[in-house]
């Protein structure tokens, strides 16, 4: 019974995944973007997405990763090797947009993370940040049930799915590095409060995944969703 709920789970994670990429491609509206920064870029799969939909000709990531690093270079992306809890290794107003990707939750330092976007931002350039959903109703759902939220289960470096019975890899052995641990969760108003008292102007905030509804919900309400991005702008 739980792994069949755990495979529908791990199913329904995965198309809000795609939505959610798909809200950010959506939110880069910005065609002839010269410079972009993508913070915690990965292997920069989803990176040239992201500068395809700008037309981004300076195409620049951070990552902590060694391996993921090198792939990323493979794929034509300036990457430099950073642990952003110490800063972004750039000069100021150097980009015209910053994404960010499922990186701000890993953090400890969120305000440090947020005044560095907004300081290599050019004024009038925009960010696109997203991160999961403290709100979200699989997480209420799994507060009310007396166990850990989802988006918060992987808090430790001796197993995952920690306080969840239903967490999807529960029970397996953590694999990956610390840096992909699970530190703080907002939900939507935190989020927007967060950018804005650091200046930023919010001009969007989309949701994707509405499970166990349809996803198509998320649409229209994203206060529950599983997951949130938010478009913010640098003032000119």
């Amino acid at each position: 019974m739980l792994a069949r709920f755990r495979e529908a789970s791990a199913h329904a994670f995965e198309r809000a995944m795609a939505d959610n990429t798909q809200q950010i491609i959506g939110l880069l509206d910005a065609p002839g973007t010269e410079a972009m920064l993508d913070v915690g870029c990965d292997d920069g799969e989803k990176t040239l997405l992201f500068a395809r939909a700008l037309g981004a000709t300076c195409i620049c990531g951070t990552e902590v990763v060694e391996e993921r690093v090198a792939v990323a270079r493979s794929r034509g992306i300036q990457v430099t090797i950073a642990d952003i809890e110490d800063g972004f290794p750039f000069p100021d107003a150097g980009f015209d947009v910053v994404t960010s990707n499922q990186v701000i939750e890993h953090l400890a330092d969120t305000d440090r993370f947020v005044r560095e976007v907004y300081r290599v931002l050019r004024p009038g350039g925009f960010a696109v940040i997203s991160t999961e959903n403290l709100a979200s109703w699989h997480n209420i759902a799994a507060l009310i049930l007396g166990w850990q939220p989802f988006s918060l289960t992987n808090v430790t470096a001796q197993r995952l799915g920690l306080g969840n019975p239903l967490a999807l890899h529960r029970e397996e052995s953590w694999e990956q590095p610390p840096t992909w641990q699970h530190r703080r969760v907002f939900a939507y108003r935190a989020l927007v409060e967060l950018f804005e008292s650091h200046g930023f102007e919010v001009a969007a905030v989309r949701g994707a995944g509405y499970y166990p509804l349809p996803r198509s919900v998320a649409r229209l309400e994203p206060r529950h969703a599983a997951f949130l991005t938010v478009k913010v702008i640098r003032p000119a």
